[in-house]
């Protein structure tokens, strides 16, 4: 998301295609949350079904009003290096409709609505580790204080046009460090303080529903080119049809790499290793795609596919529960493609800056990564481990282990996600039906 620069006399105007395709590409990021929904929720068992579908659903609304109150000035206003503020933009009172966002040809409520998208999905992304076993009231209160604490600072500095990361010249063109790195060390700094599920590594704990996994996995990826490509904020230079490609194509290469690993490994070519492939790639692309070319995609995402499935086995080796690989697929992820730009950027996507294999032999570009990805783990960590600490101190954050057992959608939503009962007929009354005089006939006979 780098600022354009343009003379005093080019100012820019007002472009309604530049406008059309940032709302169609903040349209795409939306789906993405409900695309997330059906991924973890495919991803658990039966009786976690609703939860894990309502964790993400209940971020588009807490994070929408957050965001329009103080959110987008906090993170997008400037002020310092560490925080943003314009009080012309709290509670967006005092935008004009046709008001430029600074440097582009799109309106500021353009802008701040495709951002508002990413600031839904981030957190929405940390409750896959935390599957089973949390209040969902205190997950809500977590969320709007995750944003608050976590994510606006990080947001800006990555992104504000005085945050202390862009103007080093850290790169994430859409969310490497500010969007994966930030939910992936966050859900790892939970999950250390609420500790494990109810017999982790004791009982199994199998996915429900692999074609809900595959759908999720799917609408994911269609509405990652508007999370990829819409970060460009237009299309006059052809940067935004590089990342657009390189999405595409770092994805098919991360599938192709994690199914080899695990053929390799486990001796089978699964669904779930399929679609958790693809994202993995789509993680690591999403901070270098504007910086690589089309082959240093295919390195970016094949790496991070073998890398990203070695590493969801690590919660088994470290015994913290990751319920479902967020730290393993989001913050290697992010931590892989953010990295990779210091090797195979080739100065001239969007910006001049050069990678090791295209002449920094210096490292510049390389120490530059390495110093947005420290600090945005560590502070996304230590932040999120004190309020999820401070959470479950006050008011809990697990529900009780019988309520865990029994099933969490029932204990906290009053609900089932399937009902076999048959008492509405179908498809499931006949099933039932036939079963029942099946059994008839055997104690008839």
């Amino acid at each position: 998301m780098a600022p354009a620069i343009t003379l005093a006399a080019e100012a820019p105007k007002l472009s309604s295609a530049n406008t059309g395709f940032m709302l169609i590409a903040s349209a795409l990021v939306l789906i993405m949350t409900p695309g997330l929904a059906f991924f973890y929720g495919g991803m658990v068992r039966v009786k976690s079904t609703l939860n894990m579908l309502m964790m993400s659903f209940i971020s588009m609304g807490i994070v929408t009003i957050l965001w329009v109150l103080y959110g987008f000035s906090l993170a997008f206003g400037t002020n310092n290096g560490l925080i943003g503020w314009d009080s012309n933009w709290f509670g967006l009172s005092k935008i004009g409709l046709t008001e430029l966002w600074p440097g582009y040809t799109i309106p500021i409520f353009v802008f701040m609505v495709f951002q508002m998208m990413f600031a839904i999905i981030t957190p929405a992304l940390i409750s896959g580790a935390l599957a089973d076993r949390v209040k969902f009231s205190a997950w809500a209160l977590f969320v709007a204080l995750w944003l608050t604490v976590v994510y606006v600072p990080v947001a800006h500095w990555v992104w504000g046009a005085d945050g202390w990361a862009f103007k080093l010249g850290v790169i994430d063109f859409a969310g490497g460090t500010a969007v994966h790195i930030n939910a992936g060390a966050g859900a790892l700094g939970v999950i250390l303080v609420i500790g494990k599920r109810v017999g982790f590594k004791k009982d199994p704990m199998r996915p429900h529903s692999l074609p809900l996994v595959m759908l999720g996995a799917g609408l994911l990826w269609f509405g990652w080119f508007g999370f990829n490509a819409g970060s460009w904020l237009g299309n006059d230079d052809g940067v935004g049809a590089l990342m657009f490609v390189n999405t595409q194509v770092a994805t098919g290469a991360a599938m192709l790499a994690w199914l080899a690993y695990e053929k390799i490994r486990h001796g089978a070519f699964t669904t779930l290793g399929a679609a958790s492939g693809a994202v993995a790639g789509l993680v690591a692309i999403t901070p270098s795609g504007g910086a690589v070319s089309p082959l240093g995609a295919i390195a970016v995402g094949a790496i991070a596919g073998v890398a990203c499935a070695a590493a969801v086995g690590l919660k088994y080796k470290f015994g913290y529960d990751d319920s479902l690989d967020v730290v393993g697929v989001h913050m290697v992820g992010g931590i892989i493609g953010s990295l990779l730009i210091g090797f195979f950027a080739t100065g001239k996507g969007q910006s001049t800056a050069t990678g090791v294999f295209y002449g920094d032999h210096s490292f510049t570009q390389l120490w530059k990564q390495c110093a947005g990805v420290g600090a945005v783990l560590a502070y996304s960590l230590i932040a999120s481990a004190v309020l999820a600490f401070l959470l479950d101190k006050t008011i809990g954050m697990r529900v009780t282990e019988d309520e865990e057992i029994s099933g969490i959608d029932q204990a906290e939503h009053a609900e089932t996600a399937y009902d076999f009962s048959g008492a509405g007929g179908g498809i499931a009354g006949s099933a039932a039906s036939v079963l029942a005089a099946t059994e008839s006939k055997k104690v008839d006979a």
